[in-house]
């Protein structure tokens, strides 16, 4: 297995986008052939100076169906310091998948060496990511015991290969909206019993999501750690005295998440249509902030290269004054930070490959492979 704890350094591991190869889910909502790579070549300008649209180097929109792709992106990773990779992962009510086939080749392909985890990406598959209606593609539904021991069966294959990430011999699985699901206890012991059953001294699990429901630091009972997934953790420790955000934490946990859920959406849709360019944030004040945050044994730190969603919606969020020399020097002084905390020394970066969100480690033709020099750096560092 490949344990966190094992070896000397900081392991850094980034959040890994599946969705670079052509489901017929996506075919029949935005046309045949979609990828990801459809985002980021539509993309424009949305003021003198947006840096926009991102182009990977040397025109390189691969396919991850393509087994050298999954090859050159684990060696490239390797070569700058990352220890792995966490696939977002997408299961759906009745045991339906998407986006699985990366995942699913390379767990059959040794070659592809790079140690991976998985988030599980809860949420239902719909239009809205792209500034579409809302339109929901494929729905959630949890389900029961039956459904909760599909899915982990699913899961144990992944869970022995020698390159799955553990934490203390425990398989390491992040969901991104725990809050969602309604009989989240339940479904967690269940989980728990048959990895236990499969001969795991049990299950890491880490919340992903920093929820709008969820006070920062909020560390419910049934999970090992939180992630302060950026840079949304950081912007809403920002904004964690707004009127509304107060509210709907209050809401959440008096059982009203749902009205409360159709307020904030009405409001963002209403907004979006208003102000073409939703958020522009600065770069440096959200990095001070997440500098600062308060840490707690339960707290997994998260860097991020860069942020602008604009790609998939043009009422999205962007951050100014980004560059690769900067995000070295925040990395550094976040790795500085892990060690100096005696936390597990473990760092979340995103992203690889959210070329659809400008979060990426890969080259493209601005910066070339600088990001990926930067965080190699810093990582470094903490081993002198």
């Amino acid at each position: 297995m490949a344990e966190i704890m094992a070896g000397k350094g900081i392991k850094a591991i980034a959040f890994y986008l599946p969705q670079y190869h052509p489901i017929p889910e996506n075919d029949r909502a935005w046309g045949a052939g979609f990828t990801e790579w459809d985002s980021v070549k539509k993309a424009r300008p949305l003021f003198p100076g947006h840096d926009q649209p991102r182009a990977p180097e040397n025109g390189n929109y691969y396919s991850l169906l393509d087994p050298a792709v999954r090859r050159w992106q684990a060696e490239l990773a390797k070569k700058h310091g990352i220890f792995g990779f966490c696939y977002y992962h997408y299961w759906f009510a009745g045991g339906k998948k998407l986006l699985e086939k990366p995942a699913e080749d390379m767990l059959a392909d040794p070659g592809t060496d790079i140690p991976f985890c998985f988030s599980w990406a809860n949420e239902p598959w719909t239009k809205k990511w792209d500034g579409g209606s809302g339109e929901i593609i494929v729905p959630q539904d949890y389900g029961g015991e039956a459904d909760w021991q599909e899915h982990i069966a699913y899961l144990l294959p992944f869970f022995r290969d020698r390159r799955y990430i553990t934490l203390n011999g425990r398989p390491l699985l992040l969901i991104y909206k725990p809050e969602d699901i309604p009989a989240l206890p339940d479904m967690l012991r269940s989980w728990r019993k048959a990895v236990r059953r499969a001969g795991f001294p049990g299950l890491c699990l880490m919340i992903q999501s920093p929820s709008w429901y969820f006070s920062p630091g909020y560390d419910p009972r049934e999970f090992d750690y939180q992630v302060q997934f950026q840079p949304f953790f950081g912007v809403t420790w920002q904004e964690k005295n707004r009127p509304l955000l107060r509210i709907a934490q209050a809401a959440y946990r008096l059982g009203l998440k749902s009205p409360i859920d159709q307020i904030i959406s009405a409001r963002h849709a209403q907004r979006a249509k208003e102000r073409p360019v939703q958020k522009r944030l600065d770069y440096d004040a959200v990095w001070e902030t997440i500098l600062h945050l308060p840490l707690s044994r339960r707290m997994i730190p998260c860097a991020f290269p860069d942020w602008d969603n604009t790609p998939r919606t043009n009422s999205g969020l962007m951050f100014l004054n980004a560059g690769p020399a900067k995000y070295g020097r925040y990395v550094s002084r976040l790795c500085r930070k892990i060690r100096e905390k005696n936390r597990p020394p473990l760092l979340f970066v995103n992203a690889w490959n959210e070329w659809g969100e400008g979060a990426y480690l890969e080259p493209d033709e601005k910066y070339h492979d600088a990001a990926l020099r930067a965080l190699s750096q810093a990582l470094k560092e903490q081993e002198e």
